[in-house]
């Protein structure tokens, strides 16, 4: 299979079905809000698994994160900084919780190593699990100082705060010159910079267009693998921009009826999140389709989490007051 719009590309099966998830995944988003009775869908594969939003913004995790961790509380610079680094380092709603049930407001000036190195201690004490399994935090290794990983972690952060780095990021003239700062400390590799980023750029610290920087996960590149078994020459980078370019032609190529965010469309890291998941789903749907890891399983069954989310996106989007018309109307 090839579209010769894509030429000198060549496409698989996986490329169009990239096309369908994203509209599927989008269908199921608006039925939930609409308070529709399951299954939402009649895909077999979305009923049985786990997927994220089609965009990246609409998760549970980062709606939390927008609304509950960097728009509740103090807009300084630094403060800022601190709780989105904080909540993003563990990434898990229940370990915020904890932390703000033990200290109240969580403040940077506040800071104390050995009370939340406590608290967290405790809590793994009581075997609760304070990371995410969304993906793997590095434990430090040879940089890291203690043997158990948030020890680390909280050191990391406060060198970040030592070094100013909220400032620094604060005056960046680009999305690109953030990754590299958040790049040059241990234990952030490019998944991690660039998805911080991208966190970062959610609250008032930064104003970056999210369509003018992208690295690609090792997710996004198993997935890319498996929509195309020839870049043509082009790079990773280049075919999650001109899937962003092209998202409205392809859309209608395929006669679907894409229902977008509000009015926004399809971002960079919103495409590059769609390889990751169109490459687990291709695992059920085209097994003959291999990527770069072979795996052939999905990991994550779906458990619905009921609770209904207020949505709310960043204010610098100008959509909140859709998003209210459409809640207000249901």
């Amino acid at each position: 299979m090839n579209q010769s719009h894509w030429l000198p590309t060549k496409t698989t099966a996986v490329f169009d079905t990239y096309w369908r998830f994203a509209a599927e995944r989008q269908e199921i988003f608006f039925k939930r809000i609409a308070r529709a009775e399951p299954p939402w869908t009649k895909d077999v594969v979305l009923q049985s698994y786990k997927f994220t939003n089609a965009y990246r913004a609409s998760d549970r995790v980062s709606q939390f994160l927008i609304r509950h961790v960097i728009y509740d509380g103090s807009q300084e610079i630094d403060e800022i900084f601190f709780r989105i680094l904080l909540f993003k380092t563990f990434n898990k709603i229940e370990t915020w919780q904890h932390l703000v049930d033990n200290l109240g407001q969580i403040f940077w000036r506040e800071f104390s190593f050995k009370a939340y190195d406590k608290i967290l201690t405790n809590a793994q004490a009581a075997k609760k699990s304070i990371y995410s399994a969304a993906y793997i935090m590095p434990s430090g290794g040879r940089h890291g100082v203690h043997r158990i990983k948030h020890r680390n972690h909280l050191l990391l952060i406060q060198k970040m705060m030592a070094d100013a780095l909220p400032a620094q990021i604060s005056d960046s003239k680009s999305m690109q010159v953030v990754f590299n700062l958040l790049r040059s400390y241990p234990m952030i590799g490019d998944f991690l910079a660039y998805q911080y980023a991208i966190d970062i750029n959610y609250s008032t610290l930064t104003n970056f267009n999210e369509m003018s920087f992208i690295v690609p996960g090792p997710g996004a590149k198993d997935g890319i693998r498996k929509c195309f078994s020839d870049f043509g020459g082009l790079s990773e980078v280049d075919i999650i921009k001109l899937m962003a370019d092209r998202q409205e032609d392809e859309f209608a190529r395929l006669g679907i009826k894409f229902k977008d965010l509000w009015g926004r469309s399809l971002q960079l890291i919103d495409c590059q999140n769609l390889f990751c998941e169109v490459d687990k789903y291709a695992r059920i749907v085209h097994p003959e389709i291999k990527g770069i890891t072979g795996r052939s399983k999905i990991k994550q069954t779906l458990k619905p989490n009921n609770e209904m989310i207020s949505y709310f996106y960043p204010p610098k989007w100008n959509i909140n007051e859709a998003v209210k018309t459409t809640f207000d109307n249901k």
